[in-house]
């Protein structure tokens, strides 16, 4: 995991507002169906839910593989789980009890070519601050942890952004309201924030709502 200090889980946030766990099982390998794509395996788990699960294999296009410096987790790890939580937003991965395997697209649809950078979506500063918000929220409720790193450049690449941006935005609409306290590239969150747990709830079920009315539709 690419974070500066040891904490076990790692709460990856969506811009919806659904809190997930994320296990890959690195490394990846060549597809062996013959196929011109390499593949990873992983589990997302939604986090607050009773057992809500999608296992995804993850297949990296060759056109993608020839921009990555490598596929080990170093290199690949931060743009994989930013293309899950990319397919979460867009209601393209179904949670459920048990399931098969998912195959998820890491395509050239994740990569500007032209300026040779991921994209992800860039966020608003309005919307980084909200984002912020949950990040520490879910992360401090869900591992008990005080401090959050959200200096994290997986999380900069999500919103496209730079962690410098993404915490000055914290500070300045966030920490000013008395949510946060930033120490550097971490936060703490204050009472007012963990007040809060009906909102963050709210917006994580009504996100879920989305995402099954989606896929309920889409079954038929």
């Amino acid at each position: 995991m690419m974070e500066a200090a040891g904490s076990g889980k790692k709460v990856w946030v969506t811009l919806k507002g659904l809190p997930l766990s994320i296990q890959l099982n690195w490394p990846f390998h060549q597809s062996t169906s013959g196929a011109d794509f390499f593949v990873l395996h992983g589990d997302i788990r939604l986090e607050g839910s009773e057992g809500l699960h999608a296992p995804v294999a993850v297949n990296l296009s060759q056109t993608v593989r020839e921009v990555m410096p490598s596929l080990e987790a170093k290199d690949a790890e931060a743009p994989v789980i930013n293309a899950l939580r990319k397919e979460v937003d867009r209601r393209q991965i179904e949670f459920v009890k048990s399931g098969k395997l998912l195959p998820v697209p890491f395509s050239s649809r994740h990569y500007d070519f032209k300026r040779q950078q991921w994209v992800f979506g860039k966020a608003t500063d309005d919307v980084m601050a909200e984002f912020a918000e949950r990040k520490v929220y879910w992360q401090t409720k869900l591992t008990g942890e005080k401090r959050v790193w959200i200096g994290d450049p997986t999380e900069a690449q999500y919103l496209q952004t730079t962690p410098a941006h993404f915490i000055e935005v914290a500070a300045r609409l966030v920490a000013a309201q008395g949510l946060l306290r930033i120490d550097g590239e971490w936060a703490e969150a204050m009472p007012p924030l963990m007040n809060q747990a009906e909102r963050f709830e709210n917006m994580r079920r009504q996100a879920l709502e989305a995402l099954e009315k989606k896929h309920a539709f889409e079954r038929g």
